[in-house]
């Protein structure tokens, strides 16, 4: 029988370790298959990785269900860990649409042998090789980069509404592809 994720999140938040080493074991790969392909970096990436369970761990008793799924939650956690992480390293300037060339490119799904642990990455790749190019830079823009609508209008040159219409259509459209929960 398979423990559900809330339980294996309730029990790390009451302080069960095995609980605990369960939760890390089935969401270590998504959490640094995501990691790495944000920052590229695989050490960056394990490092990423265990700030998130430090800090799921920290949190787990703020979860709430009704906000969303677990892995939804600690995948938002990583994804903000990674994004800070690019923020404060300068010295590998990124373009974001040469990340999203990186993100869209057809290529080999298989790293040092592990292809479940970036099932995911994958996926979120091939759902961004779907959508127009304009979707596609500004969900990056937005997601991977933090940045607001504002500035993403202001750095493609485009009106402040276009900016906006082209991250909640593309956030739209990959929802859909990724067959994510609108709720």
């Amino acid at each position: 029988m398979r423990v559900s994720d809330e339980a294996l999140l309730a029990g790390m938040a009451a302080g069960d370790r095995e609980a605990a080493a369960a939760f890390v074991r089935r969401f270590q790969a998504r959490v640094y298959g995501l990691a790495v392909a944000v920052v590229g970096v695989p050490a960056q990436a394990e490092e990423i990785a265990q700030e998130t369970f430090v800090r799921a761990w920290r949190n787990a008793g703020g979860y709430d269900p009704r906000r969303g799924r677990v892995a939804t939650w600690l995948l938002t956690i990583a994804r903000n860990s990674a994004v800070d992480v690019l923020r404060l390293r300068r010295d590998v300037p990124v373009e974001p649409q040469a990340l999203v060339a990186v993100l869209t490119a057809p290529g080999e799904t298989e790293v040092d042998g592990e292809a479940d642990r970036v099932a995911d990455v994958v996926r979120v790749r091939d759902a961004l090789r779907e959508l127009p190019r304009e979707q596609a830079t500004a969900v990056v823009m937005s997601v991977f980069y933090g940045l607001t609508a504002g500035e993403i209008a202001e750095r493609e040159k485009i009106p402040l509404g276009t900016a906006k219409t082209r991250i909640r259509a593309g956030l739209g459209r990959l929802r859909d592809r990724l067959g994510v929960d609108h709720g």
